[in-house]
């Protein structure tokens, strides 16, 4: 199963990993018409800017909750036309944005797009499935990658477009992008069921559970700062967390056909991969939500650059760069140096990288090659973590374990937001921005998560080379 494409499969067409890629992009294209368009949101419907951060909360709150169901139906016959059907609702979504005229109806819209999470881990699904071992290995490590690069790419994209026209256009844009993706998969990917695909039941009191854990979580982490720590709403929607995750994970030992199968992302290298995730995504939301309010802040602040909409999507730019780069590197030493080691080394640039904003974050230079060291760590590590997966997991459960370790990023992002609101908030000033201690105060918790996810990783690293030394070799 993990050496050669079975025959009994259609063949992989010629530009089918590109379609894929390109499909992949959607995730990071339409997140980034997050951060940005807060304030032009806020503007466009006369609402605080601490109610428009709903836009990204509406967005993570529908992604955890879809992305390991649409990870686990990945698994299944008809994964082509599960990515087609979530290219269209994310189309309805961005369609809605873009018209809404008001802002319940946006949140709807936003909640739409909130599909854009399991785009990637069905993406690997199929390049698993239609290429063999040796030729996926480097397609998975793109396509994971493709979150950050796409992210360079569409933050330019974005300020341009809503300081040239407004926020709507920059959802406009997103619908035209989700055509053209969706046209590419229905062309290059091949359709109808597979035949070797396994056809098990759904594990719906799995979903159930699981959804409402992740839901009732991620509003806890998001919202109780503006709720209060003590609070009954706080205290009861960690309780209703809590209860929800741990049945998901009783029912899921249990069951036969489990939505995430739990024995399997124990093993060493899928439980790894996944706590990096979680620890590498809060260190990243915490340096680019930071990064981009630095960006905006006025110069009156001591910290803000008052770099304007159009211009300051520009400064996430060498993200993309430093991402490609990465995954391009990975890729090359791959055949040499097994794929564990590049997660504490992308731990440790993004350590770099957050020392750097953490010191110095007053210039557009430090800010630039703050991003470039970004996309550096983040490129190399997201290059490994679904490769770590894959070569531990079979092609029916590739999957839900891969849409599994993409909502550990989103839980670890959501984190990071709550933590940099909280040192932010602990800082007020006379304006809506914080002052220079909070912003760096910020920055120094990004440094933390970084520095404990580096630490972590390099005693494992160490632990493993004792055992690997410490084993004798069996005797010919």
């Amino acid at each position: 199963m993990t050496s050669t494409t079975p025959i009994d499969r259609a063949p992989a067409p010629r530009w089918f990993l590109q379609a894929l890629v390109y499909a992949a992009l959607t995730s990071s294209i339409v997140s980034s018409l997050g951060m940005l368009l807060v304030p032009s949101v806020a503007a466009e419907f006369d609402i605080t800017v601490s109610t428009a951060q709903w836009m990204l909360t509406v967005n993570l709150l529908v992604g955890a909750v879809a992305t390991p169901i649409m990870g686990r139906l990945a698994d299944g016959p008809h994964t082509r036309r599960l990515l087609l059907s979530s290219l269209s609702v994310i189309f309805v979504g961005s369609i809605i944005a873009t018209l809404a005229p008001n802002f319940t109806v946006f949140l709807l819209g936003r909640a739409l797009q909130g599909l854009l999470y399991g785009t990637v881990p069905i993406s690997i699904a199929l390049a698993r499935r239609h290429l063999s071992y040796v030729a996926s290995q480097p397609a998975i490590s793109t396509l994971s990658v493709t979150v950050s690069i796409g992210m360079g790419l569409g933050y330019p994209l974005t300020g341009v477009l809503a300081a040239l026209f407004d926020h709507r256009a920059a959802f406009a844009f997103a619908a035209l992008f989700v055509v053209t993706a969706a046209v590419g998969v229905w062309r290059f990917v091949p359709g109808g069921p597979d035949p070797l695909a396994p056809r098990t039941p759904f594990d719906l009191p799995g979903a159930a559970t699981l959804g409402l854990g992740l839901a009732a979580l991620l509003l806890w982490v998001t919202e109780a700062q503006g709720w209060g720590w003590t609070s009954g709403r706080t205290l009861g929607t960690l309780t209703v967390a809590v209860v929800s995750l741990l049945a998901w994970g009783t029912l899921g030992v249990r069951r036969r056909h489990p939505l995430i199968n739990l024995r399997v992302v124990r093993r060493p290298e899928v439980l790894l991969a996944n706590a990096t995730a979680i620890g590498l995504g809060t260190a990243m939301y915490i340096g680019l939500s930071i990064a981009s309010l630095v960006s905006q802040a006025p110069v009156g602040t001591g910290y803000g650059l008052e770099v304007q909409l159009m211009w300051a999507g520009f400064l996430m730019a060498p993200l993309s760069v430093g991402s490609l780069v990465a995954n391009r590197t990975v890729r090359a030493l791959s055949d040499r140096l097994d794929m564990a080691v590049f997660l504490p080394i992308g731990a440790a640039v993004m350590t770099i990288a957050s020392v750097l904003l953490w010191l110095a974050h007053g210039s557009v230079w430090t800010l630039g090659v703050g991003m470039f060291l970004f996309g550096v760590g983040i490129g190399t590590g997201y290059a490994a973590m679904p490769a770590l997966i894959a070569r531990s997991v079979a092609v029916d459960q590739l999957g839900s374990a891969v849409s599994f370790n993409q909502v550990l990023r989103t839980v670890g992002g959501a984190i990071g937001a709550a933590l940099s609101a909280a040192v932010l908030a602990a800082h007020p000033s006379g304006d809506s921005f914080s002052t220079d201690a909070g912003i760096t105060g910020a920055f120094g918790v990004g440094v933390i998560c970084c520095a404990a996810v580096m630490v972590a990783l390099v005693l494992n690293a160490l632990r493993g080379r004792q055992r690997r030394v410490s084993t004798p070799a069996p005797e010919a």
